[in-house]
């Protein structure tokens, strides 16, 4: 354990570094909030490095079981740390809405508890969005490289199907190749969403922090009217392009650009099903929306729909328009493909398409062995077979997913708030999608919930981020015997 006190103090050290593009932007504007950035930085790299020093005769490489401890405590403990110069600059802001805030940054879940965004000091609102950017860059290396080689919840799929350093069995030496080349994916997907979003009419400082959130998936604004204040059909044109991208599998995008082709796309099976659904239901939503009469125009329809649920869907948390008002069916439905659309090794939570196309596939199965008992079918997903033993791990995660949102979801309701407020914001945060229905609908935010409420919602967020079982691990006893 103290090897990864050892990587933590490393870590720490490492985030403070992040401080310097929040001190740079309070320096340009003039914000206010520069001290308490320089202070934040001195005290995470001081811990950091207390820590570096007291662990670092404990080095060692390591193993599968650390990694879980490593994810769970880096995750907690970065957004605890991040905490800092929200609480220095907001007055009579508590720790429990600070820690809601920022973790909900660092797992791209983009809910937010701050009412008055617009007035921000600009450093405050660029932390905001660089958190869920940091967290969405960690997020693909963690699912990419880390998680597969710890064998969570079947994501051993990837293991299987994704070449090179993907396959290897240690975190180190090649996980750094890996990430090298999905960080700089990433960088240059952001860099792209920045210039378009610059050229739809954004200014820079807004183009910075929305394509932030975009390829995040992390649907924060610096806006309490959010992406509805641009009221811009080519700025939600290009957000809803590149949510679609971030959507996707990086490594994809990745062997895309390696290749200099669109081949990769055309192979993954992931991408496709998302598309399709996602795209499909888009039609089929806006039809129902229009039919019901919320808009006089089918292509006001189209715009308004195609905007926020693709945002939904995609677990990004963007909204243009009050959603929900509309008939209920379009709302819940678009929290539904939150939980199944974005794939593996994207920025998205959720259970993933991957998981979804399983089960299905196994359903189908099943039927199939009903009716012939002793027939040889071994299930292929893009041409690749499926070992048993992922399509179990597949089923056990589902359960245990499916089990977290309803005991989250009575927890809430224990507490005195209304079943769809309770359940869409059990969902929206479990899935890292953002904005829920009533109480935590898109028009307003969690500022109205209470404390223990705001620590459910955040334990959702947690472990939506961190795929469940790496919490649920540490409180097993075979976990801390030796």
């Amino acid at each position: 354990m103290l090897a990864v006190a050892h990587v933590l103090g490393l870590m720490a050290m490492l985030m403070s570094t992040t401080y310097l593009l929040p001190i740079i932007t309070s320096l340009i504007f003039g914000d206010g909030a520069l001290m308490a950035f320089v202070s934040s930085m001195a005290i995470n790299f001081a811990f950091g490095f207390l820590v570096w020093l007291a662990t670092r005769r404990f080095k060692a490489e390591l193993r599968p079981r650390d990694g879980f401890l490593l994810v769970s405590l880096a995750w907690s403990g970065g957004a605890a740390f991040a905490t800092l110069p929200l609480m220095l600059v907001i007055h009579n802001l508590s720790f429990t809405d600070a820690y809601f805030e920022t973790m909900s940054g660092l797992t791209t879940t983009g809910a937010t508890i701050l009412i008055g965004l617009d007035t921000l000091p600009e450093s405050i609102n660029l932390w905001r969005h660089l958190l869920t950017w940091l967290g969405g860059m960690g997020i693909i290396v963690l699912a990419v490289a880390i998680l597969p080689m710890l064998g969570v919840g079947g994501m051993q799929v990837y293991k299987a199907e994704t070449p090179g350093p993907i396959k290897d069995t240690k975190l180190t030496p090649r996980i750094t190749e890996t990430a090298k080349n999905l960080w700089l994916v990433y960088f240059g997907i952001t860099a792209a969403c920045i210039v378009a979003l610059k050229l739809a009419g954004m200014s820079w400082f807004d183009a910075v922090c929305h394509a932030f959130a975009a390829m995040s998936l992390g649907g924060f604004s610096t806006y309490d009217a959010n992406i509805g204040h641009f009221d811009s059909v080519v700025i939600e044109i290009v957000l809803i392009f590149f949510m679609l991208v971030a959507a996707m599998n990086f490594v994809t995008h990745f062997l895309a650009w390696h290749e200099k082709s669109f081949a990769p796309y055309r192979r993954d099976t992931e991408a496709k099903s998302m598309l399709a659904l996602v795209l499909g239901s888009c039609v089929m939503v806006t039809l129902y929306v229009w039919h019901a009469g919320t808009y006089d125009s089918f292509w006001t329809a189209l715009r308004h729909v195609s905007f926020n649920l693709v945002s939904i869907a995609t677990d990004c948390g963007f909204a243009s328009v009050d959603y929900g008002k509309w008939p209920i069916f379009a709302p819940m439905w678009m929290l539904f493909l939150s939980c199944i659309a974005v794939s593996s090794g994207s920025t998205g939570g959720g259970i993933k398409m991957i998981r979804t196309l399983i089960i299905a596939r196994q359903s189908m199965r099943e039927i199939l062995f009903l009716i012939h008992p002793n027939i040889v079918n071994p299930m292929k997903i893009g041409g690749s077979v499926i070992p048993n033993k992922v399509v179990l791990a597949v089923l056990g995660f589902i359960f245990v997913y499916f089990i977290s949102v309803v005991t989250l979801t009575f927890a809430l309701m224990a507490s005195g708030l209304d079943f769809i407020s309770a359940l869409s914001g059990v969902i929206a945060c479990i899935n890292n999608a953002g904005p829920g229905l009533n109480v935590v609908g898109p028009a307003t935010n969690y500022a109205a919930l209470s404390d223990f409420q705001t620590w459910v919602c955040t334990l959702a967020m947690f472990l939506g981020r961190i795929e469940i079982f790496s919490l649920l691990i540490l409180f097993t006893p075979a976990f801390w015997r030796r």
